[in-house]
C-alpha cells in the first residue's frame, strides 16, 4: 500500500492502549474518506507479547464501539520505524522518552503524544473501568490526529 501519511501508536506491548488507538483512528479515517491514504501502525516499546493478537479486554471494549482489533497482532518497535513512519504517537510520557532516547537526533520531531497532550492509561492491571475509558480518550485525540491528517493530505 502506498500512503501519503503514516502514523504508528506505540504504548508497552502492543496489546492494549496502542491497538484500540489504530483501531479508532482507522474507523474515524473511513468515514473520513482517508483510509487509503494513511498507513496506521501499532507497536510495543517491548517485545513481549509480538505476534499476539490485542488483549481480549480490549478487543471487547473496542467492539462494543464498533472497532474491530482481532487481525491485528502485536511487534516491538523497530529502529527502522523511526524512519519509515511519519508519525509517531506515544500513548504516555514514559513510552515518549524511552522513544526520544531511542530515536536518531534528526527524527525526533516526528515523536510526540497525541494532540492535547493526551496520555492514556494502562488499563492492564485494572478493572474494566479502564478499559472503558482507554477508548474515551483515544476517540478524543484520535479526532485531533484524524483532523491534522486532514489538513496535510489536503
Amino acid at each position: 500500500m502506498s500512503a501519503d501519511l503514516s502514523i504508528l501508536f506505540i504504548c508497552t506491548g502492543n496489546i492494549c492502549r496502542s491497538p484500540t488507538a489504530e483501531g479508532v483512528l482507522r474507523h474515524q479515517l473511513e468515514r473520513l474518506g482517508l483510509a487509503d491514504r494513511v498507513l496506521i501502525d501499532s507497536a510495543g516499546i517491548q517485545g513481549w507479547h509480538a505476534g499476539e493478537a490485542p488483549d481480549e479486554r480490549s478487543q471487547d471494549h473496542a467492539r462494543r464501539r464498533g472497532y474491530e482489533l482481532c487481525d491485528q497482532r502485536a511487534r516491538a518497535v523497530r529502529p527502522d520505524d523511526f524512519e519509515r513512519f511519519d508519525l509517531l504517537v506515544a500513548m504516555d510520557a514514559g513510552h515518549l522518552r524511552e522513544l526520544r532516547r531511542r530515536c536518531p537526533a534528526a527524527l525526533q520531531h516526528k515523536i510526540s503524544l497525541l494532540p492535547g497532550d493526551i496520555e492514556i492509561p494502562d488499563p492492564y492491571y485494572g478493572g474494566p473501568d479502564g478499559f472503558d475509558r482507554v477508548p474515551d480518550l483515544l476517540e478524543s485525540g484520535c479526532e485531533r490526529l484524524a483532523q491534522i491528517a486532514v489538513s496535510r493530505l489536503a
